[in-house]
């Protein structure tokens, strides 16, 4: 009699993981934690900016992930991600996975005004289109955005990487508070907050026009005399998070620890960042920080691999065993 085991091996057959040229420590990490070799691929730029992909060996039948996370150059990496699902499709993959740690275009997820797209339903159906069998990715910007797919995903939740590190944190700090940089991240910051069992504060901003530039209004709680850890989903030029550590000191803050998830870091935003009273900045390595950025925030700088986790969801769900045990859920 068949098992279930074998049966999805049957079906899916062995793991294959490619690594897009985006972030390839991260894939390696995960290759080296599942124990695997990345497997051999080409990605030319030909002088046309046209992109070329050519796999070393066939990946027919095979259970296939593909590592590349979506930030900046976003249109370049974008490209490749779907050229290489594409390309192990074209080629009989058994199942393909898309493994993105941070979804470019998440911020468009609504229409909020009149005569402006959904981008991030239009990149979910390139991923199908391109030959995407399932996703994985880490804190969508929005939760709606999982309905923008018609695939099978898993969206994971830095919180489990980063409430270990917090909860060791929270015993050194002065009557410590989460101050989260705005509404929208509140639920996720309760859930923070609960855990670390300390309060809860808002900041409440308006964004005042369709650039990066937003107004930092209102605190909600109480954070004088307090150590804050200020917790966000992502750092794109820094505006925001700059407002709400110069609202957290104008109200009495104490010592400011800057939590967020995706480093996007655009053009300037690390000096932006460097020049802030922020005693300590903790992310994650969704995208990766450059050489000359980890210099610059130098020892303030903490960074926590999603490695090990990608690699174990990668394992569960090529055996076909739960992702949402590992959590309890």
């Amino acid at each position: 009699m068949t098992t279930g085991k074998t049966l999805h091996s049957l079906l899916y057959g062995n793991i294959r993981l490619f690594a897009g040229t985006a972030s390839p420590d991260l894939a390696q990490e995960v290759a080296d934690n599942l124990g695997l070799e990345l497997c051999g691929r080409d990605v030319v730029e030909f002088t046309n900016e046209n992109l070329f992909v050519k796999l070393h060996a066939s990946v027919r039948g095979q259970d296939c992930y593909i590592i590349q996370t979506t930030s900046m150059p976003v249109h370049r990496n974008l490209m490749e991600l779907l050229i290489l699902a594409q390309t192990l499709k074209l080629d009989s993959a058994g199942r393909i996975t898309l493994v993105f740690p941070y979804m470019c275009y998440g911020r468009s997820d609504r229409k909020d005004q009149p005569r402006v797209p959904i981008t991030a339903k239009l990149v979910a159906q390139m991923m199908e289109t391109a030959g995407a069998d399932r996703y994985i990715t880490m804190d969508l910007h929005a939760g709606q955005i999982q309905g923008f797919f018609d695939i099978p995903g898993d969206v994971l939740s830095a919180y489990h990487i980063l409430k270990p590190y917090l909860l060791g944190l929270v015993p050194n700090l002065t009557n410590p508070v989460l101050l989260t940089a705005d509404l929208g991240f509140a639920k996720q910051g309760r859930r923070y907050a609960q855990a670390l069992n300390i309060p809860l504060a808002f900041i409440e901003k308006r964004r005042i026009d369709n650039k990066d530039h937003t107004q930092a209004l209102n605190l909600i709680g109480d954070v004088h005399g307090r150590d804050v850890l200020l917790i966000d989903d992502e750092i794109d030029t820094g505006g925001s998070i700059a407002q709400a550590v110069q609202v957290a000191k104008l109200n009495g803050a104490k010592d400011v620890y800057v939590v967020f998830i995706h480093p996007v870091l655009s053009p300037s935003a690390s000096e932006r960042l460097v020049a802030m009273p922020v005693k300590q900045f903790i992310t994650t390595n969704t995208i990766p920080i450059s050489l000359e950025q980890k210099a610059l925030f130098g020892a303030r700088l903490t960074i926590l691999s999603i490695g090990p986790l990608l690699a174990e969801v990668i394992k569960r769900a090529n055996e076909g065993t739960s992702v949402g045990a590992m959590f309890n859920e």
